[in-house]
């Protein structure tokens, strides 16, 4: 008894075990067909970007830039596609051997079923059956004929329905291993025209990498200038910043300058920002992130390092910027060299919103998670529609790749 019930829990193990794998597994493919859907849709915004600026004057540098973006985002591809092929490889040689294990029981089914039919026929007929409860020698004994014949009677008819569920099973895994071929092959020749896109991109970009290597002092002149642009306008923000801290802690009695002073209302919503670290929504319907949080060698020059206080997301003409999470407008301001920003306090946490060419709220506003406070504006040189946006804590830069859920 102690040997049976082992046996039936470590079968349920066994069973709970497969289960969670194909969860498992059919949680990797929605994860890879979602990011590589993503990846799609950032390489056609990139070209339509550089389609729209071809007729424009733009520099080396910029188109550039615009090609490294690509580039990056066709590897990326490639190397999704590549895990999803990769994945279906797996599950085509799985199904492959539980369709040739189903084969087998299935026959082995059919055998045992054949078997069973023909001594059936061969050993009872009606009347035989008739005789064999007949001749019990008291009802006790008939009775228990009767139970015998019901249950041979019940098994033939559970071999059947197993013979049937088993032939189902076949035939759906049959046709699911058509489906993961046929996407498979998909998958593989989207990847083979986009290895040729890529290499065309990579052509282009040596072509005009020539001419930045003829030139790279001038170009790297280029970036240390945009740099200190860039640096102006992060100076103004913690300005700002600053400026909004000492407004509030002034307002409820207080002489610190760098640090909110919280009520407990203020406490509770910094908590609840910081429990959906990583899961915050973008600050933009759609968009793509052209440069991210932190020092870095430039994408083109690598002798020079850039520093983004934020990140740049690359949006469609038209954007809008949303807030991340519930707050109040603690600031709107307009920045020399980058239009106009909105500050949204969530606590002692901050996001805020740059280079937006009209503003639809004001300074006291409470805004919702979703909210839509300005559109971003559209560069006239370069074509981009760029929001810059940020997340500090007090006076503290926060990487917002590690707050916005899949940045």
């Amino acid at each position: 008894m102690k040997f049976k019930k082992f046996s039936e829990i470590l079968f349920c193990l066994v069973v709970l075990l497969l289960s969670a794998g194909n969860l498992s597994a059919q949680t990797t493919r929605e994860a890879l067909e979602k990011k590589r859907i993503e990846l799609r849709n950032e390489i056609t915004r990139i070209n339509e970007l550089r389609s729209s600026n071809k007729q424009k004057e733009r520099s080396v540098l910029s188109q550039v830039e615009d090609l490294d973006q690509q580039i990056r985002s066709t590897e990326n591809l490639i190397k999704v596609t590549n895990q999803q092929a990769n994945l279906l490889t797996n599950q085509i040689s799985a199904n492959t051997n539980k369709i040739s294990r189903l084969r087998d029981e299935l026959e082995q089914l059919k055998e045992d079923y054949a078997r069973m039919i023909e001594k059936s026929y061969k050993s009872k007929s009606t009347q035989s059956r008739i005789m064999f409860l007949l001749s019990s020698e008291n009802f006790l004994q008939a009775y228990k004929r009767l139970q015998y014949m019901k249950q041979y009677t019940n098994y033939r008819k559970q071999q059947g329905d197993e013979i049937q569920a088993r032939t189902e099973e076949l035939q759906q895994l049959n046709a699911d291993l058509a489906d993961q071929k046929e996407t498979k092959d998909a998958l593989i020749a989207e990847n083979r025209q986009t290895r040729a896109q890529l290499e065309k991109n990579k052509k282009a970009q040596q072509d005009l990498m020539q001419n930045i290597r003829s030139k790279e002092g001038e170009f790297a002149a280029q970036i240390r200038q945009k740099q200190q642009e860039i640096n102006k306008i992060d100076a103004q923000i913690e300005k700002m910043i600053r400026e909004s801290i000492a407004k509030s802690n002034e307002e409820s009695g207080s002489a610190e300058r760098d640090v909110y002073e919280l009520t407990p209302a203020a406490k509770a919503l910094a908590a609840d920002f910081v429990k959906n670290k990583g899961r915050l929504p973008w600050p933009v319907r759609s968009g793509v992130v052209t440069s991210r949080f932190g020092r870095q060698p430039h994408p083109v020059v690598k002798t020079i390092s850039i520093n983004n206080n934020g990140v740049n997301i690359d949006t469609d003409p038209g954007g809008k910027a949303r807030a991340v999470f519930n707050g109040t407008v603690s600031e709107v301001q307009v920045l020399k060299g980058a239009n106009k920003a909105v500050m949204v306090r969530h606590g002692d946490y901050i996001t805020i919103y740059d280079n937006l060419e009209k503003v639809y709220v004001k300074r006291g506003d409470v805004v919702n998670t979703g909210q839509e406070l300005g559109a971003v504006a559209t560069s006239r040189t370069s074509g981009k529609t760029t929001l810059h946006f940020l997340i500090y804590k007090n006076m503290q830069k926060m990487d917002p790749a590690d707050w916005i859920l899949e940045m």
